[in-house]
């Protein structure tokens, strides 16, 4: 029976579309289709505003869809130039051929998309019947600080120890890195060999490392896979940190399904991408990969073709060795893999929940040295491994994996949108035959239906035209990348991004020239088009039309200005906004904090100011930091902090504790803060996706076109300047300079106000375990009380005499 009420309803839409199809294809009048759009948009908006849920999607989705079919017809038969015209024939079919490729990666996109994935979580499997997992971290020059967090987290994971294996695959020291003809490398080499081998056995994690550099990453994770014997792989970038629940979140599945391959789980990170950083959007905009992981992904997944992404994913170690391990024909083994595994079967599964924090890169150079990378990895697979002619694969796998391959073509159309106008406004050439009346009834209309759909399938993780702006700041630099690849498929070679860069000044990026050229291009059309309509006889309506298409392009311009015109960083290294506790001890007495914010050189921690001295965060002062483990955690040791600057507020005072150099067991207690609890990174991008509608996203995409250039040229009229070194003052001595021993730093001002009642210090499991006699006990504690009160007294003592000498020379400066 069930069959039979699925073939009827198979057989309802295909009658209901050839229905559409038949509709679509009767003539009507430019007022009758104006009418039809107008009535259309009415319906969408109503349906957008007053119901909600799956059917009324699809309606909204299908009403919109007829509209744009409509106009697609309507290009084809009416708008072309005449072929007795060559050139404007040409230039107009290459830009109706652009627009049948946006035409067909949105539909694409909403057959995918439509109905998205939201798995359930799966059943927690006994101790006892857990598979064993290796985990797996490529590395190759990244720094040691960067994956000393990354195994210390690994090693923490919510996961029966026995079970679980943490593998450094370092690509950076080989046998042929170390044997390197210039004598500096080979010794660089040497040198980071030893030390992260140091480093692994203080984190218990193995190293590994290999003779040659052949295959890139997916080499060095097949070196990987012939010394693990795990059931399970988890592979994870160097600067990819692991959130304690991530194994607990996604080891469950492959116990449901016998042939899934592959969980994958999204990349979220900590820092902005270089559009976000010099946009200002990183607080209050959902990032560009976000749209992928949360919709994309989950729409893919539907139809069994979520992929592997490079990281945070687990696949299953028999479907690996049956493909023969991770493929490395082309420079992005992950699809690559996935796709290969795909074809044989194996099933995959996305999980829609931020496991883990990572890193994007910090410049735009870095940035398009990435999306350069993926570009022509995917262009590699679709020219030596045609999805359409793939064996194995079912026809929805087959659409999916050619949207995902033949979305990095959008280079091509963005650019040629760009640049259509200025052949109309410089040449006079009509390579889009229509009236005005014309291109409102058909155009316009068709823009915004199709900014309508957008915004309501993405709205909430994509700002409207955001999408336009990424795709033409990458664009200029794409284009000659899929022109290499198509050249020669196979000669693209896999380049490490580069992530962590120090950015100390603003100044204007390496690659802007071209988008000044770009910029100074189209505002010199737009000048032409307004001349052109006001002054030139028998110059049409569509001047006016052709002219603010080109003035869309100026703001897209000026925004990607913007882009070019790179912000210095505020933070040395990414934070990440949590809620834990923990308790800070200074001057031997400890307080309980908040700790609001932690980065792996600092946190923010929030305590009463009533335990704190007037002039707590005048000078540094060392403590520790002692955090509560999450549920179920194991304790860890405390952090050395350095208490730095306090602000007040209120009843509440909030101190920066600086950690310093960090030893590696300091890193086992700095994973356990910052990525104990995945809820800190999700509440994160929640907070950021509230959905941003056409009016307001279009103001603010207008505010970028407009004020970005004048940063930018003012970038560009300021040069490269620098940050200037601070000196060191000569008025007087340093009396607080660290002794240079070996003895702990002792602390040089006290920040805490005498308590009311007292605060016990942690017990450690020193004490624990070796209590002395009660009476011995009392005598030391009155001793170290009484000690503890004359060194209170005596360092509020050289406190005020600091003070007042302050004071003191302020009044004589001021003389």
């Amino acid at each position: 029976m069930t069959g039979v009420v699925r073939v009827l309803r198979w057989l309802a839409w295909m009658g209901t579309t050839a229905a559409g199809l038949a509709l679509l294809s009767q003539p009507v009048g430019t007022q009758n289709q104006l009418a039809m759009s107008l009535a259309a948009m009415a319906a969408m908006a109503g349906l957008w505003l007053v119901f909600d849920g799956p059917r009324t999607r699809f309606v909204f989705l299908a009403m919109g869809s007829l509209v744009v079919l409509r106009y697609i017809l309507w290009r084809v038969t009416d708008t072309l130039p005449s072929p007795g015209d060559p050139v404007s024939f040409g230039f107009g079919l290459l830009l109706l051929l652009c627009e049948l490729y946006c035409v067909f990666i949105l539909f694409v996109s909403l057959i995918i998309n439509a109905e998205p994935l939201r798995r359930p979580p799966p059943a927690a499997l006994p101790a006892a019947d857990l598979p064993s997992v290796d985990v797996f971290v490529p590395s190759y020059n990244e720094d040691a600080e960067i994956l000393a967090m990354t195994l210390a987290a690994a090693r923490q994971m919510n996961y029966s120890p026995e079970k679980l294996t943490v593998w450094l695959l370092d690509d950076g020291g080989t046998d042929q890195k170390c044997a390197d003809p210039d004598p500096e490398k080979a010794q660089a080499a040497r040198d980071r060999r030893a030390a992260l081998q140091a480093l692994c056995r203080d984190l218990d994690a193995r190293y590994l490392t290999r003779a040659r550099n052949e295959h890139a990453k997916a080499g060095n994770l097949n070196n990987g896979l012939a010394s693990a014997t795990g059931d399970l792989v988890l592979v994870l970038d160097a600067d990819h940190v692991p959130f304690r629940s991530l194994l607990a979140e996604t080891v469950g599945y492959f116990a449901e399904d016998p042939k899934l391959f592959l969980v994958q789980t999204p990349h979220a990170f900590l820092n902005p991408d270089p559009i976000e950083r010099n946009l200002k959007t990183f607080e209050r905009m959902p990032s560009e990969n976000e749209m992928f992981y949360a919709v994309t992904q989950a729409g893919l997944d539907k139809w069994n073709g979520s992929f592997f992404c490079g990281s945070a994913a687990l696949l299953r170690r028999t479907a690996l060795d049956e493909a023969g391990g991770f493929a490395g024909i082309t420079i992005t083994e992950d699809c690559e893999t996935a796709f290969e595994l795909h074809s044989r079967g194996w099933t995959s599964a996305y999980v829609d929940k931020p496991l883990i924090a990572g890193l994007q890169p910090d410049t735009l150079a870095d940035f398009i040295g990435q999306r350069s990378r993926w570009c022509q990895g995917m262009f590699q697979i679709l020219l030596l491994k045609n999805p359409a002619l793939q064996r194995g694969l079912k026809p929805i796998q087959k659409l999916a994996y050619l949207s995902s391959m033949t979305f990095w073509f959008f280079p091509v159309p963005r650019l040629v949108f760009m640049f259509a106008p200025l052949l109309h406004i410089f040449f006079d050439l009509k390579i889009f035959v229509a009236s005005v009346d014309e291109s409102i009834a058909y155009t316009a209309t068709y823009i915004v239906i199709n900014l309508m759909m957008q915004n309501y399938v993405y709205g909430k993780f994509r700002w409207p035209f955001v999408s336009e702006l990424y795709e033409y700041v990458q664009g200029l630099y794409l284009s000659k990348a899929i022109v290499s690849v198509i050249w020669s498929p196979r000669k693209p070679t896999f380049n490490v991004t580069n992530k962590g860069a120090t950015l100390d000044h603003d100044h204007l990026s390496a690659l802007s020239l071209p988008f000044f050229a770009v910029y100074g291009l189209l505002l010199t059309g737009c000048v032409v088009a307004a001349w052109r309509y006001l002054f030139e006889p028998g110059v049409t309506n569509l001047m006016l039309v052709v002219g603010l298409w080109n003035l869309f392009n100026l703001l897209t311009a000026g925004a990607a200005l913007g882009v070019c015109a790179e912000r210095r960083q505020l933070e040395r290294t990414p934070s990440l906004p949590i809620t834990r506790r923990g308790q800070l001890t200074l001057g031997g007495r400890a307080v309980d904090v908040a700790i609001e914010r932690v980065s792996a050189e600092a946190c923010t921690v929030r305590m009463p100011a009533a335990f704190l001295a007037p002039g707590a965060g005048h000078r540094p002062v060392p403590g520790t930091l002692t955090v509560v483990p999450v549920a179920g955690a194991r304790p860890a040791g405390a952090l050395p902090v350095v208490l730095g600057p306090v602000t007040r507020s209120g009843a509440d005072a909030v101190c920066r504790l600086a950690f310093g150099t960090l030893r590696p067991q300091d890193y086992v207690a700095l994973a356990g803060l910052m990525y104990g609890d995945a809820e800190a990174m999700r509440r994160f991008q929640l907070r950021r996706r509230r959905h941003k509608d056409l009016f307001t996203g279009t103001l603010q995409f207008v505010w970028w076109g407009f004020s970005e250039p004048v940063r930018a040229l003012r970038y560009a009229l300021a040069g490269e300047r620098r940050p200037m070194p601070v000196e060191a003052s000569e008025v007087g001595p340093v009396y607080d300079e660290p002794v240079r021993d070996a003895v702990p730093p002792q602390p040089v001002d006290l920040p805490l106000a005498p308590l009311a009642r007292p605060t016990l210090p942690i017990r450690t499991q020193a004490h624990a375990s070796a209590q002395p006699q009660p009476q011995a006990h009392a005598q030391a504690a009155t001793r170290a009380e009484t000690e503890d009160d004359g060194d209170w007294v005596r360092l509020m003592l050289d406190f005020e005499n600091d003070r007042a000498l302050a004071a003191r020379g302020r009044r004589t400066d001021a003389a």
